[in-house]
């Protein structure tokens, strides 16, 4: 993908430049410049300042967590991470848009918009731990987060599951005459799966009120983005498929905002889909499995950082006398604080009773689920030393 700066008011893509071997040429939104300022041409969202200091302080929030538990993976305290370092604006920007009633779907890089929701420390933590206080008893992986009270749809690792889902979903929203829509957050490379296709045909036929949001972060762990397609990214493929399309810098925080606001618009009043390809770059790596130096270079990492979500976004707070400069940095060292506290807490929680592993399945577990939970004990029996007792280090 080039790296374009080109302005277009917050709205949709319905004209397009046709540019050499007859590809098309998309716009792309964009309010703060990466030091900060606004651009001359651009809107600003109606935004206030309490909502922009708890967007800000998400960001910071989620940047902290990520560093937190990349680093008690490595110290073989939990088993996986995936952080979001750099993409903060994408997720967290559009969560701010959205109403409490509207479903979110996630794909699993999407622990900002969940912060933003109000999921806490305790809850993270008993969640990466897999202990007995995890809304769904410890059987996910990692960073699988759910939360029924937060309408955050539980998160699956197989890609692009959650696209097709959520025009169904949001097709229900529709028919119960709800005031509400679906967000779905999935990454460029999940867009080359079949579930994407289907996904956003079926909300374009149905015309469901969802909001696909596409975190083009440049690569699909080690393949980069001009190795996965030769179009012009995936805004291109919403034109194809007849849905209204919105491209945005997804490190402007503003831009992401008032994108994502104006989506939610159309798709309540006009009761269709609308995909959002937020242009961004992953700084951290795919995953703590992942060593990004294989497949990319330390000159172009740096060059991402100068476009900083998180500075770009405090540049233009300090500007606009919203940000007290003491108070932040007190947030950022209690945040800190309160992050590695939960963190030893929740390691030292047990884990569920191997009962419960068969339950919440069916109304009464079946014969052949009893049968296997009889041979898991007795699996666990003979190799205790492999199956602690508490969702401590592994």
């Amino acid at each position: 993908m080039k790296d374009r700066n080109h302005l277009a008011k917050v709205g949709l893509i319905h004209q397009v430049k046709i540019v050499e071997n007859g590809l098309i040429d998309i716009p792309m939104l964009q309010v703060l410049r990466p030091d900060g300022s606004v651009h001359q041409e651009a809107e600003l969202p109606d935004i206030n300042e309490p909502l922009c200091l708890k967007i800000l302080q998400t960001m910071q929030y989620i940047r902290l967590l990520d560093e937190r538990m990349v680093a008690a993976q490595r110290q073989g305290r939990i088993s996986f991470y995936l952080a979001c370092t750099g993409e903060e604006a994408s997720t967290v920007g559009s969560a701010a848009a959205l109403e409490p009633q509207d479903m979110i779907m996630s794909q699993y890089r999407e622990q900002g918009a969940l912060a933003f929701r109000g999921f806490t420390s305790k809850e993270f933590m008993d969640q990466m731990f897999s202990n007995q206080n995890e809304l769904n008893k410890g059987r996910q992986m990692p960073i699988h987060y759910g939360s029924k009270a937060l309408n955050f749809m539980t998160i699956s690792s197989p890609l692009g599951t959650q696209i097709p889902q959520a025009s169904g979903y949001s097709y229900g929203q529709k028919m119960a005459g709800l005031n509400a829509v679906t967000i779905c957050y999935f990454g460029e490379g999940a867009a080359s799966e079949g579930d994407f296709h289907a996904g956003l045909n079926m909300a374009a036929v149905l015309n469901c009120p969802v909001i696909f949001f596409c975190r083009n972060n440049g690569y699909a762990i080690s393949t980069p983005s001009e190795e996965q397609f030769a179009g012009d990214g995936i805004a291109s493929r919403g034109l194809g498929y007849g849905v209204r399309t919105i491209r945005v810098d997804g490190n402007d925080v503003l831009a992401v905002y008032a994108a994502t606001e104006q989506a939610r618009k159309i798709a309540i009043e006009q009761q269709c889909p609308v995909l959002i390809e937020a242009m961004t770059y992953r700084l951290a790596a795919h995953s703590t499995s992942d060593d990004p130096t294989g497949y990319r270079s330390k000159d172009e990492e740096e060059r991402w950082r100068l476009k900083d979500p998180l500075q770009r976004f405090k540049n233009w707070l300090d500007s606009k006398g919203w940000l007290d400069q003491e108070h932040n940095l007190n947030f950022i060292e209690q945040t800190r604080q309160d992050i590695l506290k939960e963190l030893k807490l929740a390691e030292q929680v047990p884990i569920c009773p191997v009962e419960q592993i068969i339950e919440d399945v069916y109304d009464t577990p079946p014969w052949h689920l009893k049968a296997q939970l009889v041979d898991l004990k007795k699996h666990i029996e003979k190799y205790p030393e492999a199956y602690p007792k508490t969702s401590g280090r592994l």
